[in-house]
């Protein structure tokens, strides 16, 4: 498996060293809530699945995703200036691992990538402040390991 059936934008891709060790497809939500009369983001809200369709894991606030399968987890932060601008969507990002839990899928996980993502954007203009909306989302979600 490599990310060469993608163009992926030179901005996210995954230093070299490391290998892919998973894509998950993620569909849910990416919640907003209103701070001083503008949306800003608060959490994302999604199943991951993998190429057969079977949901394998969650995606959330942190952001963590967590398997499902076998309990596994990794937390990552963006790395500053990672991120390609994707128009009527959230932007892709190339995300570090800050932390990983547990044996299994995202056992030692380096690089998270959020590409071909579709939907999510905060909705324009002002808004109540304290409310909240949810926008749906898709995306591929790839997860590399240091290669040995």
């Amino acid at each position: 498996m490599n990310g060469s059936d993608a163009r992926v934008a030179p901005a996210v891709q995954v230093p070299s060293g490391n290998k892919l060790v998973a894509k998950l497809y993620a569909k849910g939500v990416q919640t907003y809530t209103c701070t001083a009369g503008a949306w800003k983001g608060l959490e994302p809200a999604a199943t991951l699945a993998d190429r057969l369709g079977r949901a394998v894991g969650l995606h959330s606030r942190g952001p963590v995703w967590v398997s499902t399968v076998d309990g596994s987890a990794v937390e990552a932060a963006p790395v500053d200036g990672a991120r390609n601008d994707v128009p009527g969507a959230v932007p892709e990002l190339l995300l570090k691992a800050k932390s990983t839990r547990g044996e299994g899928t995202f056992a030692g996980v380096s690089y998270v990538q959020r590409l071909n993502t579709k939907g999510g954007v905060a909705p324009a203009g002002s808004c109540t402040e304290g409310a909240q909306t949810s926008v749906r989302y898709e995306a591929l979600y790839t997860f590399s390991v240091p290669a040995l």
